[in-house]
């Protein structure tokens, strides 16, 4: 009888102890579990905008280059020869297209003019679409002659990291300078830049009017 009761005397605390550990286990269990399922799902985005944030660690700062088509029609001709010469910068490559409206003359001019400036001849950055495209403005040739320019430049003009399609009446508002220097810390697989400069009194100024 007396040993009966030493045995109980020591289960008892046993068995509580042992309850109160499975309730803590329990208890630690059903607390962590939804942290875990949280930050699991905060690893996958639900909304596509959210795969398209700039990363926090800014890349090495590379000086970019820019490749340009600068077109044109009828009676554009100066007007390139002016776009061309502001934006010019020899890290960058140039690609400038007469279409079929404009003259004959007009176009041997373009490429006379190419052929004549000697920094355009020395760096070798500059082509002439010799072969003119008729261009329906705002329509499928237009994007035929833009995809032509770009074929130019990736088979001619080496690497180059933004492609940039302008018009005959585009000026620049900034220089080349400045803005390779802003887009030198923009990661490079960023495209469809709005881009305003933070340069002093340059500040959201549009780049060209």
């Amino acid at each position: 009888m007396e040993l009966t009761i030493k045995k109980t005397k020591w289960m008892v605390p046993l068995a509580f102890a042992l309850l109160i550990s499975f309730f803590l286990i329990i208890f630690t269990l059903s607390t962590k579990t939804p942290f875990q399922k949280s930050s699991i799902k905060a690893k996958v985005p639900i909304f596509v905008e959210s795969k398209l944030h700039i990363p926090s660690t800014r890349p090495i700062s590379t000086i970019p280059k820019l490749a340009y088509l600068i077109s044109g029609s009828s009676g554009d001709g100066e007007s390139i020869k002016r776009t061309l010469k502001a934006l010019y910068h020899p890290l960058n490559q140039y690609v400038v297209h007469l279409d079929l409206e404009a003259p004959a003359d007009e176009r041997l001019e373009l490429v006379n003019f190419v052929k004549r400036e000697p920094l355009f001849v020395e760096v070798g950055n500059v082509r002439v679409v010799v072969r003119s495209n008729l261009v329906t403005y705002r329509g499928p040739t237009m994007v035929s002659n833009t995809l032509h320019a770009a074929a130019i430049l990736l088979k001619e003009g080496g690497e180059w990291d933004w492609f940039i399609n302008l018009s005959a009446s585009d000026y620049p508002l900034v220089t080349q300078d400045d803005l390779l220097h802003t887009f030198s810390t923009v990661p490079r697989e960023l495209n469809f830049i709005e881009h305003t400069s933070d340069i002093g009194w340059k500040e959201y100024v549009e780049l060209f009017i």
